[in-house]
């Protein structure tokens, strides 16, 4: 099983998006992000029913990783209650997996 994870979270406008994945990307904290939207998205808010639109952001990132990228994403969100979830990676590519981790080697990034 492989030690990485996809993370998504969502923005409220397209700049906050494209500010927090390059900000993750830029300090080594994801290999990649992708920015998906407008999504439309249905919510309760303040018990109150919602519609909006949304950016969602697909993070891809390694174990050693995943506590440092999630506290930035909601170090950095611009709202409350951010969404932050993840899930494992159970099954990968061999060629990716390695691209992965060469990309996010503490060395490759100044630390």
């Amino acid at each position: 099983m492989a030690n990485a994870w996809q993370v998504t979270t969502t923005t409220v406008s397209h700049e906050d998006a494209v500010i927090l994945a390059s900000s993750a990307v830029r300090e080594g904290l994801a290999a990649s992000a992708q920015i998906l939207g407008p999504a439309t998205t249905m919510i309760w808010l303040d018990g109150e029913y919602a519609e909006m639109q949304e950016w969602q952001l697909t993070f891809m990132t390694l174990d050693s990783r995943f506590d440092d990228l999630h506290d930035h994403l909601l170090d950095k969100q611009t709202r409350d209650h951010a969404q932050v979830t993840a899930v494992p990676i159970v099954a990968i590519a061999r060629d990716y997996e390695t691209w992965l981790h060469r990309n996010l080697d503490l060395s490759s990034h100044g630390e």
